[in-house]
């Protein structure tokens, strides 16, 4: 029986990409897009998500790369054009999983402590959560198992009664393995289907 649904921000319910901002910066998009595979790297990024500050990450991008160095720090000073809209149709999901009273919903997201403000304040469905682990704050992320007990742990969440709902499979992976049930998320519509079949909407 499932009591608590666990919700991934980032992909799921909230469009951030940095395509959005660098785009203005770079005029090929072939230029930009190698920019951010091998400078501004998902790995570098995912450092900060993991505690180390902002500042911290970009100073050791500039000091690597000091020909990229005003698109390096571009990166966080102009973050905010990076977030886009919420998926609505992934947040009409939580809103009837709300709404109907019969599940927990919490959120486990791999963001930077610095930056998630700015996402609480811009999407008022962040408030519907009765809590959200965020992996900057903890200062690890996932998969590590370690920041998943940190929520079932906190939140008193029993793992074999609980649905994790996320984009990045390596992340569905590691919940399953704490006995976490978890949908890979691809988009709203296949979400909606897969909790139908399983008696949750």
């Amino acid at each position: 029986m499932i009591n608590t649904i666990i919700f991934d921000l980032g992909a799921v319910l909230i469009d951030w990409n940095p395509h959005y901002m660098y785009r203005t910066i770079f005029n090929d998009e072939e230029e930009m897009k190698n920019f951010l595979a091998t400078v501004t790297t998902s790995d570098w990024n995912e450092e900060q998500d993991a505690g180390r500050t902002l500042a911290e990450g970009t100073e050791i991008l500039v000091q690597q790369f000091p020909e990229h160095e005003a698109n390096i720090r571009a990166f966080y000073t102009r973050w905010d054009e990076m977030l886009g809209d919420a998926f609505w149709d992934t947040v009409e999901i939580l809103k009837e999983l709300k709404d109907s009273g019969k599940y927990r919903l919490y959120a486990l997201t791999n963001w930077s402590a610095e930056t998630f403000p700015k996402a609480l304040a811009k999407f008022e469905f962040l408030s519907w959560f009765e809590g959200i682990v965020v992996s900057g704050a903890e200062k690890m992320r996932k998969p590590t198992p370690e920041f998943y007990q940190i929520l079932l742990d906190r939140h008193e969440v029993n793992a074999e009664e609980s649905l994790f709902i996320d984009d990045n499979y390596r992340n569905i992976l590691a919940a399953e393995k704490l006995g976490i049930k978890s949908i890979h998320f691809t988009n709203a519509e296949a979400l909606r289907a897969e909790l139908k079949a399983i008696k949750i909407l």
